[in-house]
Order: C-alpha cells, then structure tokens, then sequence
C-alpha cells in the first residue's frame, strides 16, 4: 500500500512572485520583504481606494494606483485598509500612475509588515489572476477528495468492526506522518505511523501534548474528541507536511470517525487495548524493551527510577484488576493475553516494598466476589525496563505451570518460580519428543479410551499428594465412590498408586500431558 502524499500548501506569496507569468513583469518587492510567506487565499483586482472593506483577508491585491496617483493620505490610507482587512500583499503595477514606488504607500507597508510588490514592466493582470486562481482551486478540490476518501475509508472499517489501530492506520497512510490519539489526561491510547517517528514523538510526549494542547504550528495539528458537550480525548497529526488548512480537514474527519466508533462500542476499551498493544510486545520479546520505553512511559506508567513488578493472574478478569489497583493506588497496567490469562505490570517506587504491595494486591484480589480461584504469578522484581520482558515471560510461565491443578494446590497468595518445583521443570521440557512419548506411554490406558472422571479423578489425587479425603471433598464424591475410581485407574494404567515410585511416574507423565495440551 502506498503513502499518500499530502497537497502542497497553499501558494504563499513568495511562490506566486516565482510564476513565470509573474517573473515576467520584473516583480521588486520594495516593503514587508519579511512576510513574503504569507498564504494567498485569492487574487483580487482592484483599483478603489476603499477596498479593504471588500476583503475577507489573505487576498493578494493588484493594482495600477490609477486613483490614488497625487494623494499622499489616500495611499498611505489604501494601505493601512489592506492592512486591516488582513491582506496577504499588495501588487502594484508601475507606468500607469506610478512610474517609481510611491514613497508614502513604501513607508506605510513598511510598518505595517505588508509585502508591498512592484512590477517594472506591464503586466497583464487577467493573466496572474487566471493562473493563482486555477492553482488554488486544484489545490481545494484535492482537500476535497481528500476528505471524501478519508471519510470513506474509515467508515468502511468502522462498518466492518475494525479495531481502532485499523482506523489509526489509515489516518496515518493519508496524513504522512505520526498520528496519536490521547485522553484529556495526555495518556496516549494509540498510535500510527512509522515506528521510528513515532517513538520520537512519544519520548517527551507529556510535554508535546501539553504544547499542542495550546498552540498549533509546524505541522502540529489537533482535533477534540467528544460528544454532547463533553470532550474526553483528542487526535494529533504530529509533523504533518502538507497545508494546514488541508490538515485540518484530515484531522477533523478522522476525529469524526474515532467518535463513531466509540459509540458503536468499538472503543469502550481503548485503554485496554494500548496496554494490551504493549505488554503483548513486551512479552513477545521481538522488539527491544528500551524501543518499548516511550510507549509506556506515554501509556501513563511511570518508568524513571522505578522497581517493576512483573505479574500474570489467572481467573480474574482486567476490569477486576483495574478497580483493585486504583483502591490500592498502585500504578500499573493491565493487560489480556489470552483467554482468563492477563498480565499486570506494576512500576513502584525505590523505597516502596515491592513483595508487601504484590501480596497484599493478590490478597485484595481474592477477596472479590468471582467464583473459582484466582492465581497470581509473579516473577522478582525488576530494576530495569530491560528486565521486563524476561520477568513477564517467567511470571506466564508460572502461572502456566499451576493452571490445571490450582484448586487441588496449596498455593501461597503470590505463586512464584520456587513455588513450581518439578511442575514448572515439566513444563519448559513439554515440547521434547522424548518427553511426549513418555507420557503417552505412562498414561495410555486412559488416553486410548478417555473417561470424563478418571483423568481429571487423577489430576487431583495426585496434585494433593494422594490425599484421598481432599480428592474425595474437591470432586463431591464419597469415599467408596473414590476408591472404585482409583481402582478402575490403576487397572487401566497397571500401575499400583500406593508406590512412590510408579505414583510419581505417572504424576510426571501426567504433568508432561497437561502441558502439551496446553
């Protein structure tokens, strides 16, 4: 897919007075050399002395001074109206009435900032018009079609469920340049754009959105995201390259757009996904974590001088998450992986107990009203953002570990790597071949004719240590119901449970199974 190129801007007067047509009539600009790159809106004709009360400003006016020739006030005051009415310049033919640049219009331009330009050789106004106006009138109906395909194409992805990085995406792919779009707290939600502009902007963002957030300039161009009185975000096209009026345009058919979608629900979590977009990342290790720093520290999460604590947590959901981290004023992002599977990164103070804080987040956790329990994971605390991807790798792999037996389990409330033992050990080895022919070996009576109880029956009476009160009370079963289960697996398996040994081989292979499947 190519990059669309944005217009040019619209002809300053500098350009204009560079149009053959133009360098024709030995143009001299004899006041206001300093404003040359004003913006011409239009070219107007006009030879009365009060014709500043016609102009709606950023008009270039031509003039032979016919009816200003022998009146020193009506010139000086010929220029003051232009001047007023916000004239881009002022052209003024000489022969007809002015055979050298009258002086009091010269000083009075001057003063003003006017670009005050004369033509030594007769010119054709009807020529200069004709041309300037076609320009800019192809110059308009490019920000026209512009804003046509711009609407166009994101309410085609909007319609198609597209998530809001689609949509940033192809604001990006018109615009040329980074597009970020932030709530009115300057955390950004999303990006766009080529990577390495991007992290350029977002390394001081705080204080670039502060600045945007006032002014516009250099291609900084802004749009108010809200409805029904209310603003709750804004997009920005940071470095835009083309005219601003055109940028505008762009910027306010794209807020349009993001608006709509979040109406239509598709953005009820656009937190959730920039953090999702990140921690993903982050996890996946491909992208260097200091390539990463900017996104999060434009995310909101504070990263100068910081202990971050690295957690996975299955069985709660992130809103639950979220909710207990602002009760606790803990800073932190949360993120789904996959499916019950969501990581929290936390970022704590130097002086603050990273492991005092991590329990007492799990023991908040815990307490809610979910059903089903909830298991935290946890890597060390890390002093380094470097460090991060590695710990959140070790806190999923964790989690992982205990999945299928966390309730048979006496887990502590923050479950860490010393906390796996063998379990984890089985898990990094799951995927070598010997390993899986070894578990289909040990546990073949039950595979090759699955019962619904026996297998998950075992699963438990194992992860209890054999505790055949324990396993009886987590699957709702009496005692002799139990043991003709255990009977019925023992003989499938011809294994005796009562030895260690053959017990603990088939724990292992069972271990080795639960991970393959997982």
């Amino acid at each position: 897919m190519t990059t669309w190129e944005p217009p040019a801007p619209a002809l300053s007067v500098r350009q204009v007075l560079a149009l053959e047509r133009v360098l024709a009539g030995e143009p001299e600009v004899v006041a206001g050399a300093g404003r040359l790159d004003r913006p011409v809106r239009w070219v107007h004709v006009a030879e009365a002395a009060d014709v500043g009360v016609m102009l709606s400003g950023g008009e270039m006016v031509l003039t032979t001074g016919v009816l200003l020739a022998g009146d020193e006030d009506k010139q000086a005051e010929y220029v003051r109206s232009l001047h007023r009415a916000e004239a881009s310049a002022v052209v003024l033919g000489l022969g007809r009435a002015f055979p050298a640049p009258p002086e009091a219009m010269r000083r009075v331009a001057e003063r003003c900032g006017l670009p005050l330009v004369v033509l030594h050789r007769p010119f054709p106004f009807a020529q200069l018009t004709e041309e300037v106006q076609s320009r800019l009138v192809r110059r308009k109906y490019a920000a026209v079609s512009l804003s046509e395909a711009v609407r166009t194409g994101l309410t085609a992805l909007i319609t198609t469920g597209a998530p809001l990085q689609r949509l940033l995406d192809e604001v990006a792919r018109h615009s040329g340049c980074p597009v970020v779009v932030a709530n009115l707290a300057h955390r950004v939600l999303g990006t766009a754009g080529e990577r390495p502009a991007v992290d350029d902007v977002l390394r001081d963002w705080e204080r670039v959105a502060r600045q945007a957030g006032r002014t516009e300039g250099e291609g900084w161009i802004r749009a108010e995201l809200g409805g029904r009185g209310e603003r709750w975000g804004r997009i920005v096209l940071c470095g835009y390259r083309g005219d601003t009026a055109t940028g505008r345009l762009l910027a306010d058919r794209a807020a349009e757009a993001l608006v709509l979608h979040r109406m239509l629900g598709g953005a009820s979590s656009w937190e959730e996904q920039s953090a999702q977009s990140l921690l993903t990342d982050l996890v996946g290790g491909v992208v260097p974590a200091r390539h990463l720093l900017p996104r999060a520290r434009a995310a909101g999460l504070p990263v100068n001088r910081r202990t971050f604590v690295p957690l996975v947590v299955r069985g709660r959901d992130t809103a639950r998450l979220d909710r207990v981290l602002r009760l606790l004023g803990l800073p932190g992002i949360v993120a789904e992986l996959s499916g019950t599977v969501t990581a929290v990164l936390l970022s704590l103070a130097r002086d603050q107990d990273a492991d005092a804080l991590t329990g007492h987040f799990a023991a908040r956790l815990r307490a809610g009203p979910e059903t089903g329990p909830a298991v935290v994971a946890a890597a060390g605390a890390r002093t380094s953002f470097d460090d991060v991807p590695a710990g959140l790798r070790e806190a999923r792999h964790v989690a992982d570990a205990v999945a299928d037996s966390a309730a048979a389990l006496d887990l502590p409330p923050v479950v860490r790597l010393r906390d796996v033992h063998l379990r984890g050990l089985v898990r990094l080895l799951r995927d070598d071949p010997e390993v899986q022919s070894f578990a289909e070996r040990e546990l073949d009576g039950l595979l090759c004719d699955p019962d619904e109880d026996l297998l998950p029956v075992l699963r438990t009476y194992l992860a209890t240590g054999r505790n055949k009160s324990r396993t009886a009370q987590l699957h709702h079963v009496s005692r002799p119901a139990l043991y003709r289960r255990l009977e019925a697996i023992q003989v499938r398996l011809g294994v005796d449970l009562d030895d260690f040994e053959q017990a603990a081989s088939v724990h292992i292979a069972l271990l080795a199974h639960d991970a393959q499947q997982r």
